[in-house]
């Protein structure tokens, strides 16, 4: 038998973003379904960013959605870079006004998220699949095993293998990079105070902090390489090999929880919109770890898209929704480009060449440049922290100028 239910918005994907809007939505007496693959238990422990950027932990709290990360969440305003052996303090906080990033888990934002969803009056149905959306020009229709939903508009956030691809064919344009990035979710024995990038001939390293005595550590790996090929020893070995003697300053690495392979790509849909069915974090955007702006650029879209249906829906005006895609799309190409150049930072060209020297020397002297006072580091700190506002409908999106 199936199940056919109706909603104004049915949204497709209960990770951040799709909660976002979910909870705005509902709140703004919008009658919302939320449909995820997933089971809960499965959804609520998948381990992914942990870096919150200013105007995100701003749009959350406004909207009541930030009790979680307010109290659990650590505050971080500095990163470290280290170049032949020298370690360079870059004081975003204090180079662009007082802007930091929050550190919190997503796993957790996810269950803060989910419990004022319910709260809100839309109970996620997890274990929901969604095989198609059928009419996307008039009242599109999400159709399930044993499920269908008529909707007036969908909002697809279910991620880089999104429904997106077959409801818009030939809109995504995308690179991939030609190195990856080994991730390790590792323990340490003090909290990591902020985030470590080091440049090194043997390829890029980083510690990032998670909450308690837990840290994200990345390695530059070939793209052919396999988390089965790093054992416990060698990710250890290869990061204090990289850092060298800066290493001594950092926490030091015990256990290896998890380990995996990012592969590091970029992708960017020209148009986040099919229809009357809008796209939303990765079914728009696949961003690198590169900055830590996934999640963050997820929950901007999130509200945009929220803050345009209820327009639309509540109060008739279809002027924000109409111009969402052109909105999204430009956001994601920026955000993309400060991605990149950070990514040109931290990589040594391929091939290095014989003597590394030159290209190293040259990224100490930009790294020095983004720690000192000046239009560079200024806007490289008001990047990196997300000082923006979340996405308004009726403004423009902020630029900022070079790195």
């Amino acid at each position: 038998m199936t199940l056919r239910l109706s909603a104004q918005v049915g949204i497709v994907g209960a990770g951040p973003a799709g909660l976002v809007a979910a909870c705005v939505l509902a709140r703004a007496g919008v009658d919302v379904c939320l449909l995820e693959k997933e089971t809960r238990e499965a959804v609520e422990r998948r381990a992914r960013a942990g870096l919150v950027e200013h105007r995100v932990a701003e749009y959350l709290d406004g909207r009541r959605l930030a009790d979680g990360l307010r109290t659990h969440g650590v505050r971080h305003g500095w990163c470290d870079m280290v170049c032949e052996g020298e370690r360079l303090r870059v004081d975003y906080a204090a180079l662009s006004g007082g802007f930091g990033h929050w550190v919190y888990p997503q796993q957790a934002l996810v269950r803060d998220l989910v419990t004022r969803s319910e709260a809100a009056g839309c109970r996620p149905r997890f274990g929901r699949a969604v095989h198609a959306v059928t009419d996307v020009a008039d009242r599109p229709r999400l159709v399930g095993e044993g499920l269908e939903v008529r909707c007036d508009y969908v909002l697809c956030c279910d991620g880089p293998h999104s429904l997106a691809e077959r409801l818009a064919p030939g809109t995504a344009r995308g690179f991939r990079y030609p190195y990856d990035w080994l991730t390790a979710l590792v323990e340490v024995d003090r909290p990591v105070e902020g985030v470590v990038y080091v440049v090194h001939p043997d390829g890029f390293a980083g510690l990032m902090p998670r909450t308690g005595h837990r840290a994200r550590l990345y390695l530059q790996v070939p793209c052919a390489d396999r988390a089965d090929h790093w054992n416990p020893e060698r990710v250890r070995s290869a990061f204090r090999s990289r850092s060298g003697p800066v290493a001594d300053g950092l926490p030091a690495l015990g256990a290896v929880l998890e380990t995996g392979v990012l592969r590091m790509r970029g992708m960017v849909r020209d148009r986040a919109e099919a229809g009357r069915v809008l796209f939303a974090g990765d079914a728009a955007h696949v961003l690198t770890p590169s900055g830590a702006k996934g999640l963050n650029l997820a929950v901007a879209d999130a509200a945009d898209a929220a803050h345009s249906l209820i327009d639309r829906i509540r109060h008739g005006s279809g002027a924000a929704l109409a111009g969402y895609a052109r909105r999204r799309a430009a956001e994601a190409w920026q955000v993309q480009e400060f991605s990149d150049r950070l990514l040109t930072l931290l990589h040594l060209p391929e091939p290095a060449g014989s003597d590394p020297r030159f290209p190293l020397r040259l990224r100490r002297e930009r790294m020095g440049h983004l720690g000192r006072p000046g239009p560079q580091a200024a806007a490289f700190a008001h990047w990196y922290a997300g000082s923006g506002r979340a996405p308004d409908p009726r403004g423009p999106v902020p630029v900022a100028e070079g790195m």
